[in-house]
């Protein structure tokens, strides 16, 4: 894994890393506007348009510099097709950070998650230098849970019906791993 400071990117061996840009915005809501996706999702809405997009986009440079969170496009490392996205965020008085992440789902299946959370797990300890890093899913979404344990995230805890989705309730599932190092 590599990570430029001055492009802010990080390099896996498929994949690129980048700061999104808002010639993403089409792309973003064509995959976002997935009832699939917003299901297993805390805070995507849906149906999702491309101002949706856009207005998530135009905070992410200024939360980069200011270090409240990383948002990366997970992208192609060849042809720079996008595939989905993938956040740190970064809570400096406790010195951890949470992953979220989503895939467009005709890439589902791919490891394309697992390949960029390992990336973000890198920047998170080597780069930004988090004691801890976390995740959270729905137990509805297995895959997810698949991913972090791929990572070597341990099971934390559950929380019963913790989050409110389309009249249902989800079980929240915790997740995390340390900066041993």
């Amino acid at each position: 894994m590599l990570y430029d400071d001055n492009s802010k990117t990080i390099t896996t061996k498929r994949l690129q890393l980048r700061l999104f840009t808002k010639a993403d915005a089409p792309n973003v809501a064509r995959l976002c506007n997935n009832y699939n996706i917003y299901k297993s999702t805390m805070y995507l809405p849906f149906p999702y348009n491309v101002e949706d997009a856009l207005s998530w986009i135009d905070r992410h440079l200024d939360n980069f510099e200011e270090q409240r969170s990383y948002e990366f496009a997970i992208t192609d490392k060849e042809n720079g097709e996008l595939y989905g996205a993938i956040a740190l965020s970064h809570n400096h008085h406790y010195n951890n950070g949470e992953i979220a992440y989503w895939i467009g789902e005709e890439f589902w299946g791919n490891g394309f998650a697992t390949e960029s959370a390992e990336a973000l797990i890198y920047f998170a300890f080597e780069v930004k230098r988090l004691h801890k890093v976390f995740a959270r899913y729905f137990a509805s979404n297995p895959a997810s849970g698949k991913v972090m344990e791929k990572l070597g995230m341990k099971k934390e805890g559950v929380l019963l019906d913790h989050i409110r989705k389309d009249d249902r309730y989800e079980d929240l599932l915790h997740y995390g791993i340390l900066n041993l190092n």
